[in-house]
């Protein structure tokens, strides 16, 4: 693959999930970004995604030399579904799944996992392993509480269960992405619509943490990064940018392999003060894989700055590199590369 190549296999970006804009095909034609996230909500069904999916892939197929994408979507269940209409159940809150038993909820999960992969979705971005102190507190946690997007209101709870949906959803062949390291449970406001969005609480090995070791330990393959600030922990840099919280905490002390995607990282109004072009080069120089951008207007940007880094710097290009090879690796697992 060309260096663009390799700087597009380590993107994901935001597709409407009726189908790709202008935007969208360039940034998977021309700048060969080889991973998609159908963003927004549908009502019309299993058959319509399906040929969204297709289409998006056959131009992402093109412009990676032949390697297929991963295609994700925000499946949680409650408020959190995108995909519905025929063919798709409709799935409860987290909340509610955590009132239920574990083999219960990894057979629910591998049904809604299997919906998934009738329609060419091969990950999800869920499920939500932060941990919201308490009932009376989740209102005002805008990112999760406030949406019943927890599992319960213990790590213990939130471990169960889930796991239990991660494990469903790989019995599905889909893979699973326990988000938001290390854990959006004690914020007030939300990093998508609020700027300086921090957690002075959690510390490096917090008891909170331990729903994301125990998902390590389980055998998931994906983890997906906070953008709030973590004082305890990184003074210094939001949780995307931090080589102490992917370095240290993740690869280090929970010794997790597999591929660490950003949350959304161009629409974010707590990353504002980082140009786009920082954004993608900093992910990764953190110890990121993958970098998701849900507004295709923005990717070049982001494509571009990292592209220009890892021609001007030899250790930069490396980091490129070894996050490139990371990607193809877990397609190959997937079966998603030519044979």
């Amino acid at each position: 693959m060309s260096l663009e190549q390799r700087a597009g296999q380590v993107m994901m970006v935001g597709s409407p999930v009726a189908g790709p804009d202008a935007a969208v095909r360039d940034a998977v034609g021309r700048l060969h970004v080889g991973n998609v996230f159908l963003k927004g909500r549908t009502t019309a069904g299993a058959n319509a995604v399906a040929g969204v999916v297709a289409a998006l892939k056959g131009e992402a197929v093109r412009g990676s030399g032949g390697a297929a994408p991963f295609v994700a979507t925000d499946q949680e269940g409650g408020q959190v579904q995108i995909l519905r209409g025929p063919g798709f159940s409709e799935m409860p809150t987290a909340l509610a799944q955590g009132s239920m038993d574990a083999g219960a909820l990894r057979a629910s999960a591998a049904a809604w996992g299997r919906e998934l992969a009738a329609a060419g979705v091969n990950v999800n971005l869920a499920p939500v392993m932060d941990t919201v102190p308490s009932a009376a507190f989740a209102p005002q946690n805008a990112p999760i509480g406030r949406f019943q997007r927890e599992f319960g209101y213990s790590p213990q709870t939130v471990s169960a269960h889930g796991i239990a949906f991660a494990h469903g959803m790989a019995d599905a062949g889909v893979a699973a992405v326990p988000k938001h390291f290390p854990g959006l449970g004690r914020v007030t406001a939300n990093t998508d619509t609020a700027a300086g969005v921090a957690d002075g609480t959690t510390g490096r090995h917090d008891p909170y943490v331990a729903p994301f070791a125990d998902a390590v330990r389980a055998g998931v393959q994906w983890m997906m990064i906070s953008n709030a600030r973590y004082p305890a922990i990184d003074p210094e840099n939001d949780a995307v940018f931090s080589p102490t919280v992917i370095g240290g905490m993740l690869r280090g002390d929970l010794g997790f392999r597999g591929i660490v995607v950003s949350d959304d990282v161009c629409d974010a109004v707590q990353l504002s003060s980082t140009a786009p072009e920082q954004r993608g080069v900093g992910f990764l120089a953190a110890g990121g894989t993958m970098v998701l951008c849900t507004n295709a207007q923005t990717a070049p940007r982001l494509w571009q700055g990292m592209v220009d880094r890892a021609r001007s710097d030899p250790a930069f290009a490396r980091t490129l590199n070894a996050a490139a090879l990371a990607v193809l690796e877990a397609k190959d697992r997937a079966g998603l590369l030519p044979r």
